[in-house]
């Protein structure tokens, strides 16, 4: 069975610059430029963390044609207040992952820059869960953002999601990953993320 293992975290915005001057203010520390994905018409910003993982501020860019498909992360319907929209797990496997979690969606492959990868996207860009069902993605190679980033000083210190049914949720990831900063909440659909700083924690919601 593919296993899976906490790769980063997405905050969606319906602008990328006021995604930006959240996660800058809410953390104190300034983002790098990211890219364009032209597959899906989308743009970002990001953070290099000290724990491996990284952080990604994804819009719509306004300036790229309509994509042919659906966008990834749900964007299409995205609305509202800069939040957390997405947690991104990578797998060895990920046509495997797929054939056993065909909810999951099929596979795009994507590239930018150096960067080669495979990410599950729905046919119609939304997750189970609201969402909240990891997105999964297969790096080509050793290239991944995280060895290119800065270190920024900030570290994950919990992920919490929350849904009507996070524990079914929890019960159907739990053969899949073993990461005890990942927290399930029976409630109200959000996602949380819990940062350590060097000013102390700090919580993106």
């Amino acid at each position: 069975m593919s296993q899976l293992t906490l790769d980063h975290l997405a905050i969606s915005a319906e602008n990328l610059q006021d995604g930006i001057e959240y996660v800058e203010s809410s953390l104190g520390v300034d983002l790098q430029a990211g890219g364009k994905h032209a597959h899906f018409s989308t743009h970002n910003a990001l953070l290099g963390m000290d724990d491996g993982l990284y952080l990604e501020v994804i819009a719509i860019d306004p300036d790229a044609p309509a994509p042919k498909s659906p966008r990834w992360f749900d964007l299409d319907r995205f609305s509202g207040p800069v939040r957390p929209g997405n947690w991104i797990c990578r797998t060895n496997n990920i046509a495997e992952f797929v054939a056993a979690h065909p909810e999951a969606g099929t596979p795009v492959k994507l590239s930018r820059g150096d960067l080669r990868w495979q990410m599950a996207v729905p046919d119609d860009g939304r997750l189970p869960y609201d969402n909240l069902f990891p997105a999964v993605i297969e790096w080509a190679g050793d290239a991944h953002p995280a060895n290119t980033l800065a270190s920024s000083g900030r570290s994950l210190h919990r992920l919490i999601i929350a849904h009507p049914q996070a524990q079914d949720l929890k019960a159907t990831l739990k053969p899949l990953i073993d990461d005890s900063r990942m927290i399930f909440e029976t409630g109200n659909q959000a996602l949380r993320i819990e940062m350590q700083t060097p000013s102390g924690l700090r919580v993106l919601e």
